[in-house]
């Protein structure tokens, strides 16, 4: 229930109760909805968090980025094929598909500062063994290593999210820390990948890169640290922020575990994921093979593929922070979604049909720009979407749980095309054409559908607009919940199990995989 009157100069005249046909005022001043910032956490104190919390993705990035960009290399000292190299890829996918919703709902209960310290501190473990079996080349230890890596890596990539989501709500900050926090980890991931090969060279032997890895885990578990005091002292000096639209307060970590909330989003939230099946990972599995499509394409050694493709990938860092910004002050992100898939699916027909030098490089040019809009209006979607914070953490652990399950499925489907192909990409590139086509209908449907629908259409609301429609935005989370809490827990279930299809499905590619022996 809303618990204070909406006043007369701001209130949303006679809103209707069906989402097709609301009216949203378009006003500039707040609804005097009761809701308040708070300001109890100083703005110095939000600075810092976000300065630690993106050291500790760029050390994450960097290490992140090698194993790409070393591709040709792992092939050729491990003596594996493309199929081998994608179960590599894939191992780690499929342990995350086993364990992230855990992690997500035990990170919503003990918060983000110690899953992140844990985390970590397990990465850095996995990534020893890692460094260890390049050393004595065996590709049997390697998996072993990534998969210890994985159950690190699986807290790390929820927690750093849930704890920007409580420290900055929707449109208040929460999109600007995001790009800040991605900006710095593609620079991350462009120094990783963009000097793995040369470390390899330098240095004499490849296994150099992951001992570099190493040392980089270990920055991180520093920097880590820092930040699990920093926020310690942090909660017990100052209370929860709380959204300045709909009065909601912003928690760290909750007193139970909230997995009827996870069970029900709402079917906005479900529309995101449905994007992000697609979009993101034709990204994902397209950047871990292209310093070798670059190889091929442009005629020329990893080292020089390794610098072409981290410029190309990753030269559209600035435009991320700018775009979080934006994302603030002006919302419009089913727009952007749209924009995004279009840009991604360009490029796949471009490196499809334009194999030449000029237009592999113009794919990597347009690709490189259209997916920096990607990762930050995404996540914020689904912040945006949700009706309850403090299951982000478990939203987050959803769109991962089903970036990864298609990973692995369509990671092995490539490896088997190309090995197939002679080593070459040309089949491979039709799978990626035919994913961001998948990504640009699913953009295209949710357009029209934010036309009509409110529940969709406050994904586009700018800041102002936000605020103005607090108490609008409390009487759709109320009608969600209670006049229309049996059908919506209905069509969440089945979102749900959908998923649980796909993710069982991911095991079975994966299982197969290993029975047939192609990863061993």
């Amino acid at each position: 229930m809303v618990e204070n009157k909406i006043k007369e100069d701001v209130q949303v005249a006679d809103v209707p109760r069906t989402p097709d046909s609301s009216s949203i005022k378009d006003i500039e001043h707040p609804s005097g909805n009761g809701a308040s910032t708070g300001a109890q956490v100083p703005l110095s104190y939000k600075i810092l968090s976000v300065i630690l919390v993106s050291g500790i993705g760029f050390g994450s990035s960097w290490s992140s980025g090698v194993t790409g960009a070393m591709k040709s290399t792992l092939k050729k000292k491990l003596n594996i094929n493309n199929t081998q190299f994608a179960l590599l890829e894939s191992s780690e996918d499929f342990l995350k598909t086993l364990l992230i919703l855990l992690s997500g709902v035990v990170t919503d209960r003990i918060g983000g500062a110690r899953a992140i310290l844990y985390g970590n501190a397990i990465v850095t473990f996995g990534s020893i063994l890692v460094a260890a079996a390049t050393t004595v080349r065996s590709f049997r230890f390697m998996v072993a290593g990534r998969v210890i890596s994985a159950f690190g890596d699986i807290a790390t990539q929820i927690a750093q999210y849930k704890i920007f989501s409580s420290w900055f709500p929707p449109s208040n900050g929460f999109a600007s820390t995001l790009g800040l926090e991605l900006a710095i980890g593609k620079i991350g991931g462009f120094v990783g990948k963009s000097t793995a090969n040369i470390i390899s060279k330098n240095l004499g032997d490849f296994k150099w890169v992951y001992w570099v890895a190493v040392f980089m885990n270990l920055f991180t578990n520093l920097v880590t640290f820092v930040f699990y005091l920093f926020t310690k002292y942090a909660n017990k000096r100052f209370a929860n922020i709380t959204d300045p639209s709909t009065g909601e307060k912003l928690t760290e970590k909750n007193k139970k575990f909230e997995l009827r909330k996870v069970v029900e989003m709402p079917w906005v939230f479900w529309t995101i994921i449905a994007f992000t099946m697609f979009e993101t990972s034709t990204a994902f599995v397209f950047t871990q093979n292209a310093t070798e499509l670059a190889e091929q394409r442009f005629n020329t050694d990893s080292i020089t593929a390794g610098w072409y493709t981290s410029v190309l990938q990753y030269s559209g860092f600035f435009v991320v922070p700018l775009l979080g910004i934006f994302i603030d002050l002006f919302g419009n992100r089913v727009s952007l979604m749209a924009f995004c898939g279009i840009g991604v699916f360009i490029a796949m027909a471009l490196v499809n049909w334009a194999p030449t030098t000029q237009g592999t490089a113009a794919a990597f040019g347009i690709y490189a720009f259209a997916y920096s809009f990607g990762p930050t209006v995404i996540i914020d979607s689904i912040r945006t979407s949700m009706w309850y914070q403090e299951v982000f953490g478990s939203a987050y652990a959803l769109k991962i749980t089903t970036n990864n399950a298609m990973n692995i499925i369509i990671n092995l489907i490539t490896g088997r095309i190309q090995d197939a192909d002679n080593d070459s990409y040309d089949r491979v590139i039709i799978v990626y054409v035919v994913l961001s086509a998948l990504s640009v209908v699913v953009s295209g449907a949710l357009v029209v559908l934010a036309i009509f629908s409110v529940d969709l259409r406050r994904l586009q609301w700018t800041r102002k607009q936000r605020i103005a429609n607090g108490n609008l935005i409390n009487e759709r989370k109320e009608r969600f919940t209670v006049e229309k809490g049996a059908m919506n827990r209905r069509l969440s279930i089945c979102c749900f199990s959908a998923l649980c299809v796909l993710v069982l499905g991911s095991w079975c590619a994966y299982i197969w995989g290993a029975a047939t022996g192609n990863n061993y």
